[in-house]
């Protein structure tokens, strides 16, 4: 048997990580500004981190949720006290895409309604009904067609308002920061009009934090910078720094049915002893505020590169935006000086380090960076 192939792949073979650095096979060092796709959040083979896993796996690392499992509320109840929402409750799941699959199937077992507005360029899932949110036609096969979804440009106001006043919208679901999509901040003011708009018309609100939250963007979630609460909060990516998790954060207003969800694997108790330690060195280690900190210094410095068309993001969450292809200034980067970046679209890269990154090490990016661009 060989490998479905479904990606492209570099000719990089990584064997070990520490921090903000990883190392081939030929043990050549490379700085990680990509974090394989914003999942390490607390960097690479963290100490405590891995004694904590270590720890769990000695005594037990799975066991269905049909027996009590404490980890899980210890989890739930960290993570409600250091996001600020101690009042919601926690659905553990495996991935974003099941993730944002049970809120919008929350959503409509809510208000009985099955129709979900999104926004153009969104991302939020390859599964049956993320996939249709999703504003990309070749991602969803045929079989994914049975939902009616519309798209609205982000930040249009008026759209918005004119599809939700129909109240045929069982829900809402915009990113806290748009990352495939090129790092597209929706506007403050854009989000708490959202809020608005979602209560009057009784839609359902979801905020896609798999990306943009988790401390990322310098406050836990992306979208307290506008101050709004959503109905329901989704994460996964540095939810277990590498180990596969996702959460849905649910508001008091949703009435929990026996059956209506459910998971084999979510939130077992060595995904949960992951998300323990992801936030005690979130806290221990002030990596939110770093983020925002370190993020702020990166933005200011690429802001003064003549070569660069945009640049936009908070915290470590950045797009540096070209008026040409990236391919190759991507490649070079890489190869010659070993630095790892990602990228959207032909002409945009993405930065998403871990968020212990610190201002020595971005000043390292930003000379290799300079280098591949003279």
């Amino acid at each position: 048997m060989k490998l479905f192939e479904v990606y492209p792949l570099f000719d990089i073979e990584i064997q070990r990580g520490r921090g903000c650095y990883v190392y081939d096979s030929h043990d050549k060092e490379y700085l990680d500004l990509y974090g394989g796709h914003a999942v390490i959040s607390i960097g690479h083979s963290h100490p405590f981190y891995i004694e904590k896993l270590t720890g769990q796996l000695h005594k037990i690392g799975f066991y269905s949720n049909s027996v009590v499992n404490p980890l899980q509320e210890e989890l739930a109840e960290k993570l409600g006290k250091l996001s600020g929402y101690e009042n919601y409750s926690l659905f553990l799941v495996n991935s974003g895409a099941e993730a944002n699959e049970n809120a919008l199937k929350l959503a409509s077992f809510h208000n009985g309604r099955n129709k979900v507005l999104s926004f153009s360029k969104a991302f939020h899932g390859r599964t049956s009904a993320s996939v249709k949110v999703t504003d990309n036609a070749k991602y969803s096969a045929p079989i994914n067609d049975g939902l009616e979804v519309v798209f609205v440009s982000l930040n249009d106001l008026e759209s918005v308002k004119k599809e939700l006043q129909t109240r045929q919208y069982s829900s809402v679901i915009i990113e806290g920061i748009q990352g495939i999509g090129g790092i597209q901040i929706p506007d403050d003011n854009f989000l708490r009009e959202l809020r608005n708009l979602a209560s009057e018309t009784e839609t359902v609100l979801i905020l896609d934090e798999i990306q943009s939250g988790y401390g990322r963007s310098g406050k836990f979630f992306a979208h307290q910078y506008a101050g709004i609460h959503p109905d329901i909060i989704t994460v996964a990516k540095g939810f277990g720094n590498g180990f596969p998790m996702g959460g849905v954060l649910i508001s008091p207003m949703f009435q929990a049915v026996y059956g209506q969800l459910g998971t084999t694997f979510g939130g077992n108790h060595l995904a949960c002893t992951a998300g323990i330690a992801v936030l005690d060195i979130f806290e221990a280690e002030n990596l939110v505020e770093n983020a925002e900190k370190v993020g702020e210094y990166l933005l200011s410095e690429l802001k003064k590169i003549p070569q660069i068309k945009e640049v936009r993001g908070r915290g470590l969450m950045i797009g540096i935006e070209f008026d040409k292809s990236i391919k190759e200034l991507r490649t070079r980067l890489l190869f010659e000086e070993k630095v790892f970046t990602g990228a959207t679209g032909t002409n945009i890269f993405r930065l998403l380090p871990p968020l212990c990154l610190t201002r020595q090490q971005a000043d390292i990016f930003l000379e290799r960076f300079e280098k591949v661009l003279k």
